[in-house]
């Protein structure tokens, strides 16, 4: 791939074929760049035209309107002409008389003044026809003037009498001296804000243009590149994803290292198996990111090119996992190779099978055991206990040998009791699953330890069960995994506490925990790691087959239980159950 690389011949493309490009697209965006701005200036014309011509019609219907009502005269056409002229896109508002003498305008002032000298008044006072002009104000604005003949006495509509010869006129304000004679009339529109929409539709039609022809010149390069890079990506395309496919879907970790120490790739089972993710770990550093016992596999790989090995590895959540793995340099027996190959796989599953293995053939000796000497016990002991209960009966007047014989019974029962939790906990577990309210089953269980709990001063606590749903499980067996658990914290609370009741549903994996905790005297460490061991107590009166039983339970349902505990400081117990009652906790 190195070589690969390196070779961007097939990059280069002819001088000749951008040149032949630009010479067809540039006239043809250029011819329909130039039409586009100037349709657009046009219709920007057309539009002020057309403003200019309305605001002439509005303004005439209003002078003749106020003709109707006999209020004429050149003062009030002064005052609708300056109202009209408030408008804010209007300018200025100017009616001359056929000699280009404002008559009335929309700065008083002018007034009498000549206005537009450099057209012809009299041909415009006496044309109907729109026409238009831009010129500059006095201020510098860009005015967009519109003019042609005023004539308020003229209806608009054919046939009626409105003219100057009407009889209704003859003896009016309006037609007095110079109203007699043709009028112009001005209307400057301010240009600016059309100006600057123009402005900006032909800075985008001119941005489109060039864009348009970056995009057709891309076009056309890239259907060259296209075909040029074509033998070579198909002579590489089938390998390259059987390769990609191999290394991200192994199910294996795979971690490739650079000679700088960075991280180059990481397949999806390193993501799981590490706890990382590709996106965040790849081009940083091995130390800052992988476990270190990575960093120190890697300083080892310069000195042996190959290293195999069980290691436990520690993650950043804390974590421990047992990885076997493969560390070797790419360069094969060279030392100084530019990168190394972490190959690891997740042991935890091989030495959960390993426990397993032995925690069953520990059960079978027991089970064996059990099953051997359990009726030869019971024979003798209910023999045993038929002669104290003689005794007993017998010498009630004597309350020492009474005494005698009612502990000979208890104990007799209590050594009975111990080989039925025996042959209980070897014989085969049957699960008889059924769909059952977590919440429900939790208080239920709660309220049966509720009274030697209050009796022995311990604090009840439940977290927030409303949200749990449903569980599949065996309800009697689970009734007895949490009495057990509940017994053993209230036996560790001597003097009183609290025992809170928790529990999580873990959508993901479909799974269901509870969690108790108290706030007991706790577990040593070197205890802790035998206490789902049969036999096992570090209580006086213990038999040591509870938890070992709840172990048992827990694992015939699928799921898994775990203690965590610091003397002094209480302990904690996860019971975590598959929640649609598969064989299996994901």
């Amino acid at each position: 791939m190195g070589e690969i690389g390196r070779n961007w011949s097939w990059l280069l493309i002819p001088p000749w074929v951008i040149l032949g490009v630009l010479l067809i697209l540039v006239p043809i965006l250029g011819f329909v760049t130039f039409d586009t701005i100037n349709r657009q200036r046009s219709n920007t014309i057309n539009l002020m035209k057309e403003k200019g011509a309305a605001l002439i019609r509005s303004f005439e219907a209003g002078a003749r309107t106020g003709m109707m009502g006999m209020w004429g005269g050149g003062y009030q056409l002064q005052r609708l002409l300056s109202e009209t002229a408030q408008q804010s896109d209007i300018v200025y508002l100017i009616v001359t008389d056929h000699n280009g003498v404002a008559v009335a305008h929309s700065d008083p002032s002018m007034v009498g003044k000549t206005y537009a000298k450099e057209l012809d008044p009299a041909g415009i006072a006496r044309s109907a026809r729109i026409e238009w002009r831009e010129v500059r104000s006095e201020s510098g604005e860009l005015v967009f003037e519109v003019f042609r003949q005023f004539a308020p006495t003229r209806h608009p509509r054919p046939g009626r009498l409105m003219g100057r010869d009407s009889p209704r006129w003859q003896h009016t304000p309006w037609l007095e001296r110079d109203w007699n004679q043709p009028h112009a009339i001005f209307v400057g529109l301010d240009m600016e804000p059309v100006e600057a929409s123009r402005r900006e539709d032909v800075t985008h039609t001119v941005v489109m243009g060039a864009g348009l022809l970056l995009l057709g010149l891309a076009g056309i390069v890239s259907i060259f590149l296209a075909q040029a890079y074509r033998s070579t990506r198909t002579s590489l395309s089938k390998v390259k994803a059987f390769t990609e496919t191999l290394v991200y879907n192994i199910p294996i970790g795979l971690m490739v290292v650079d000679r700088d120490g960075n991280i180059a790739l990481l397949n999806r089972t390193g993501e799981t198996l590490l706890r990382l993710k590709a996106s965040e770990a790849v081009n940083k550093k091995l130390k800052d990111v992988a476990p270190e016992t990575f960093s120190k596999i890697l300083r080892e790989v310069k000195k042996v090119p190959v290293t195999e090995r069980e290691i436990n590895c520690r993650l950043g959540d804390g974590q421990w996992i047992p990885l076997d793995l493969i560390a070797t340099s790419l360069g094969g027996n060279e030392k100084n190779s530019e990168e190394c190959v972490f190959i690891f796989r997740d042991l935890s599953e091989v030495k959960r099978l390993k426990e397993e293995v032995e925690r069953n053939k520990r059960l079978a000796s027991i089970g064996m055991l059990a099953a051997g000497v359990a009726h030869e016990i019971r024979n003798p002991l209910s023999s045993i206990k038929g002669f104290a209960t003689y005794f007993r009966d017998r010498y009630r007047d004597i309350p020492e040998d009474q005494e005698i014989a009612g502990v000979m019974i208890d104990e007799v029962e209590r050594l009975n009791r111990v080989i039925g939790q025996l042959l209980e906990f070897a014989r085969p577990m049957s699960i008889e699953r059924e769909t059952v309210p977590l919440p429900v089953l939790i208080n239920h269980t709660i309220k049966m330890i509720e009274g030697d709990a209050a009796f022995k001063g311990i604090d009840i606590k439940l977290g927030d069960l409303e949200n749990q749903g449903d569980v599949c499980l065996d309800k009697d067996k689970i009734k007895q995994v949490l009495l057990n658990v509940y017994i053993n914290a209230m036996e560790a609370m001597e003097k009183g506490g609290t025992l809170r009741v928790e529990a999580t549903r873990d959508i993901v994996k479909n799974t269901v925990s509870i969690v108790v905790t108290d706030t007991g005297k706790g577990i040593k460490d070197e205890d802790l790691e035998h206490v789902f061991d049969p036999y096992f107590t570090t209580k006086p009166t213990g038999t040591g087959l509870g938890l070992a039983l709840v172990h048992k339970i827990v694992h015939a349902h699928g799921g898994e239980v775990g203690i965590t505990s610091r003397p002094g400081s209480g302990t904690s117990v996860t019971i975590t159950l598959p929640a649609d009652g598969s064989t299996e906790a994901r």
